[in-house]
């Protein structure tokens, strides 16, 4: 029979590191009739796919119970063949509200507030007026210090308690609640109820900073959203209303007023202006746009009205495939990530065996003082929480990719911004990636009369059409305010080229074959569009009443950031090779122009194939482009990077992306990743120094637990801050990170 398999997504408040997800993805896991759960810290959300027999109030009551409340947001359903129909719980609206525990990112549901108003912080305040008041009481009764201070402990400890027990029961005993625990509660069979406190509120003090930086790397990519405005003024007949952004439709049309957000992705049909695009791709100069010309959601007009057709949906726009991006991207784990993840599970139990030996071993073998070494092997419990070492790597990719998004750079996991780092040769396409994408005049050879004079006739002939080359000479005219007076009796003529009269001349433009049909062309013209045709440009003539009147030369002109692109990229020690399906002549034309070897004629196989030989040399090999006949080469590629105005084969094909398509970026990305792992690797470093340190000077009595406590928060909240430097990061304009 058919049993409908369910994806419900979840919002899960208070994610603060990886650590946190382990937890929530074991706990859900546990659930019967769960199949696979996907967690999010970043988006602070949790898909799960289910049967209908799980108990969805159940699941969101287990993850609750761990401190981190959860409520449904929806799901959706699809069918599936099974051997039997069981009937279950199947679609739940329920909010599991009732364990609301307040630790470890507990962030308020009310999203926004001031960090010192949120339960973390307001359990820590608590902790601490009752630490401080104990100690008053200490001073004033020292006979009933001890139990004020125990009083103080429990404010603080009941929660981690309740957290360890609850994490245990849903699959996580080794976690740092259940060493924070163990050590409290020693420390109060020992005597040292005081320091037993104290550390508690230390351990909270660092929870908090710790979710206070996690929630800046999480405000970074909300800020995103918060681009697209919330409203919209739809074209209606001859009127103009105001309407939600996200109710807007595939082809209505919006006006966009000056100074407002583009509501939505589109095309421009009414109107000029300069676009700021700088909130989504970093462009600091806003771009000149007209009629035809793509514009995104979230980027902001800035001088004259424009009228803009919807070409997607609120939840397709560029704003939200970013984000989905970049939510997607956290939940692929970095190999570090991977192997960090793998060597805590062992790294915990094995902190615990060691603390238990520490303060049993000497005193059993040795006749030492059982109160001198438990209290060591509990500072070595507290020493050994892992969770400085946990957040040291997605801490850093979490902080890279908000960074790297806000630039326009879009990487899709921790695995893709690891392994950029290793390439040793790019591999880019011509057309759209290296060049415009749109061929331009570059060239204007007037005969017997002035440059404006031909530019105009040429015009004139080429109103109406939509050919590259005819658009290409427009645009020259437009731009050179050259006037276009009307033409008559205009006609293409296949294959050769389009006629027509132009006030008292009768005009012909096309190639230079089928004008040589019609008139001689002298052998010093011949000679110039010789070198023209060297140069890779496709050379037009005109001529006027059969007499040679013009020529035009018409290249697809390299990026201006292409030249200083490639450059950064060998600055870096890396390779690059051009391969186009163009023809050879234009393709080592423009190689030649920027100094890059060329591979040309290429059908999109080739591509493929030129790829699979580069990395049998023993190249790391990165492949841009931003068509369908990239889309077999950029998913061979080691990493493959699709160029901003790509088809959506290549976007989706590619393992990151380039929003705005300089080509300055790549280098931009490769740095991007280089700057990460540096930061990763220092955290690992200072995470387990610091903990080697401290394992020395307790174990030979120079330490205890306060050290102990501050070394782990310390670290937690030290490596926390070097991750957040990577949010500052900015690219080619930046200096350092």
């Amino acid at each position: 029979m058919d049993a409908r398999i369910e994806t419900t997504r979840f919002k899960v408040e208070g994610m603060d590191c990886a650590s946190c997800a382990s937890k929530v993805d074991t706990a859900a896991r546990r659930v019967e009739g769960v199949e696979d759960v996907s967690v999010s810290v970043v988006s602070g959300t949790m898909s799960v796919k289910h049967s209908d027999a799980a108990d969805l109030a159940d699941l969101a009551r287990r993850v609750s119970n761990l401190g981190y409340p959860t409520r449904q947001l929806q799901s959706t359903s699809t069918a599936r063949p099974v051997d039997q129909h069981r009937d279950g719980h199947g679609d739940h609206d329920d909010q599991a509200g009732d364990s609301h525990l307040h630790l470890h990112g507990d962030e308020d549901a009310d999203e926004g507030i001031p960090w010192w108003r949120t339960r973390k912080a307001i359990l820590t305040a608590s902790c601490g007026i009752a630490l401080l008041l104990a100690y008053l009481v200490g001073r004033v009764v020292p006979d009933v210090g001890h139990w004020a201070f125990l009083v103080a402990l429990l404010v603080g400890l009941v929660p981690i308690g309740r957290r360890a027990v609850a994490g245990a029961m849903a699959g996580s005993p080794f976690s740092i609640e259940t060493l924070m625990s163990i050590a409290a509660m020693g420390a109060v069979v020992i005597g040292a109820t005081e320091e037993a406190a104290t550390v508690v509120l230390l351990f909270l003090v660092g929870e908090m900073l710790e979710g206070f930086a996690a929630g800046r790397a999480r405000a970074s990519i909300k800020g995103l959203a918060d681009l697209v405005p919330k409203t919209a003024l739809l074209v209606d007949g001859d009127g103009v209303r105001e309407v939600q952004a996200s109710s807007l439709a595939l082809k209505q049309v919006v006006l966009v007023r000056p100074g407002d957000r583009i509501p939505a992705d589109g095309a421009i049909v009414e109107g000029r202006g300069a676009i700021d695009e700088a909130p989504v791709t970093g462009e600091s100069v806003p771009k000149s746009k007209g009629v035809g010309d793509t514009v995104f959601a979230g980027t902001i007009n800035t001088d004259t009205a424009i009228r803009v057709r919807v070409a997607a949906a609120a939840a397709d726009n560029t704003i939200s495939r970013v984000i989905a991006l970049v939510e997607e991207a956290q939940e692929s784990k970095a190999p570090t990530e991977r192997f960090i993840d793998r060597f805590s599970k062992i790294y915990t139990p094995g902190v615990l065996l060691v603390g238990a030996l520490v303060a049993t071993v000497p005193p059993l073998l040795m006749g030492a003082s059982w109160s001198e070494w438990v209290y060591k092997g509990l500072a070595i419990l507290l020493i050994g929480c892992p969770c400085a070492l946990v957040i040291s790597t997605p801490a850093a990719i979490a902080a890279a990719l908000s960074a790297g998004a806000r630039r326009g750079l879009l990487l899709k996991g921790g695995a893709v911004l690891e392994q950029l780092r290793t390439i040793t040769m790019v591999a880019m396409d011509k057309t759209g990636t290296l060049t415009e994408g749109k061929p331009k005049v570059t060239d204007i050879l007037a005969i017997g009369r002035s440059e404006t004079q031909v530019l105009s006739m040429a015009a004139a002939l080429e109103t109406g059409s939509s050919h590259p080359l005819a658009l290409a000479i427009l645009a020259r005219a437009k731009a050179d305010k050259a006037p276009v007076p009307p033409g008559f009796d205009l006609a293409a003529v296949p294959g050769k080229g389009v006629t027509g009269s132009i006030g008292t001349d009768k005009a012909f433009l096309g190639s230079v074959e089928a004008a040589a049909e019609r008139t001689t062309i002298p052998e010093d013209v011949r000679t110039r569009i010789t070198a023209l045709n060297d140069e890779g440009k496709t050379v037009s003539v005109l001529l006027a009443n059969d007499s040679l009147a013009g020529i035009f030369a018409i290249r697809d002109e390299p990026r201006a950031d292409a030249k200083p692109g490639l450059q950064a990229l060998r600055d870096a020690g890396v390779g690059t090779v051009m391969l186009t399906g163009d023809n050879q002549r234009t393709a080592s034309a423009i190689g030649a122009s920027l100094g890059m070897d060329v591979r040309a004629g290429l059908l999109p196989e080739d591509k493929q194939r030129i790829v699979r030989e580069l990395q049998s040399q023993g190249k790391v090999v990165a492949k841009v482009g931003d068509g369908i006949n990239d889309a077999p080469a950029l998913a061979a590629a080691d990493v493959g990077i699709a160029m901003g105005g790509g088809t959506d084969v290549a976007l989706e094909t590619a393992d990151a992306a380039v929003l705005h398509g300089r080509v300055t970026d790549i280098a931009d990305m490769i740095n991007l990743s280089k700057a990460t792992m540096a930061n990763i690797g220092q955290n690992i470093t200072l995470a387990l120094g610091l903990k080697a340190v401290f394992l020395v000077t307790t174990v030979i009595g120079v330490t205890g637990l306060w050290p102990a406590i501050l070394a782990d928060t310390g670290a937690t909240v030290l490596v926390t801050a070097n991750a957040m430097r990577l949010l500052a990061w900015r690219g080619s304009r930046s200096h350092s990170v």
